[in-house]
């Protein structure tokens, strides 16, 4: 059986078995899993090998770009100043941001941005992945476009473009940039080794992601994985794609959600800020993934498309397979992050394994 360092709670065994038997069927190449219960580690693990040709172990301390899993961050750095009273999620973004009411774009609101449901899941102007790590440019094209459809009424998945709405709403409230919001105020209270912008003291930490080999660029900007291997992706602040970390880091966060706002002494949220997350702002067919999806404030919500076990939870998870899900009825939250991607965006049975062990642990 594959080596599995770390620390794990007996009663999650089936946790940690999971993540040795992806690793002896070679279904990964490195690894960590993270469990909190009551903002507390129960489960810390990590195994295998932080580069495709295996010369590396994946180390306590390993680090990778997570892709999506990016957008629960950045989410919840919304949700912070919502619970502080300086963004209203009800209220137009122009409120915030005068120039984005340009081309018919007045009637979106904070909660659409949220929701995937703004009309906005791409560029419409060419732009290219160079132009992602400038953030005037990225946010100017966005400011000058016209919703696909009209806003609130049906989601596409903003896959890059949510991250810089948010963020700039975010900016333009604190003066701040996303990443360094993130990291004063919520990476840095929490201890959280995420970094949305990696400086380059990070770089020999980094795994890089291994990309599936049915992988090709597409989209606007077409986009690879391997784009990511850059040190300008790395350095750019790409908020709902570019975020790195690893499995320990992105649970250390959500579980502050897990717990009503507060984790290990530090609270960031009051107990109604966090319930925020369950205002259902779609529940369809998503035009852009083409699969019903119910999407809450920034996070999706179960559904038939994703089940889980208790109706006050939540989730999402970035391209090739990571995923973090977070739930308040038993204040739990299961991180799952790795290198090897695996197809699609939703996910695959690789951390839906994780995440339904951890919950057997618990008899759910």
């Amino acid at each position: 059986m594959a080596t599995i360092d770390g620390t794990c709670d007996e009663r999650f065994g089936a946790v940690r078995d999971a993540l040795a038997a992806g690793l002896d069927r070679g279904a990964e190449t490195g690894a960590s899993v993270a469990v909190y219960l009551d903002g507390e580690p129960v489960v810390d693990i990590w195994g295998g090998h932080a580069d495709a040709s295996a010369t590396r172990p994946w180390e306590q301390d390993t680090i990778t770009n997570t892709w999506s899993t990016t957008k629960t961050m950045t989410a919840l750095c919304a949700l912070i100043l919502a619970d502080q009273g300086l963004l209203d999620l009800h209220a137009p973004v122009a409120d915030y941001w005068p120039e984005f009411s340009a081309a018919g774009k007045e009637r979106v609101l904070v909660r659409h941005v949220l929701g995937h449901t703004a009309g906005l899941p791409s560029w419409t102007e060419p732009i290219s992945v160079a132009d992602l790590y400038d953030w005037e440019t990225a946010t100017a094209a966005l400011a000058r476009q016209a919703p696909l459809w009209e806003p609130g009424t049906m989601s596409g998945y903003h896959g890059l473009t949510q991250g810089y709405l948010v963020g700039e709403v975010i900016r333009r409230i604190t003066g701040r940039t996303i990443g360094t919001f993130f990291r004063e105020e919520v990476a840095a209270p929490l201890g959280a080794d995420f970094h949305i912008g990696l400086a380059e003291e990070h770089d020999h930490r980094v795994a890089p992601v291994i990309p599936h080999e049915s992988h090709r660029a597409a989209g606007n900007p077409p986009l690879t994985a391997e784009a990511s291997w850059t040190a300008e992706w790395r350095r750019a602040e790409i908020p709902a794609a570019g975020g790195h970390g690893n499995a320990r880091s992105v649970a250390q966060v959500q579980s502050v959600l897990a717990g009503g706002g507060a984790a290990r002494g530090v609270r960031l949220l009051s107990e109604a800020g966090c319930e925020a997350v369950f205002e259902e702002q779609f529940d369809g067919e998503d035009l852009v993934l083409g699969v019903p999806m119910r999407f809450g404030m920034g996070y999706g919500l179960p559904s038939p498309t994703v089940s889980l076990p208790n109706p006050r939870s939540c989730f999402w998870g970035g391209w090739g397979g990571s995923v973090v899900v977070v739930d308040l009825d038993v204040r739990l939250t299961v991180a799952y992050v790795m290198n090897r991607m695996a197809q699609g965006t939703l996910g695959d049975e690789r951390g839906v394994g994780i995440v339904m062990a951890a919950y057997a642990a618990l008899g759910g």
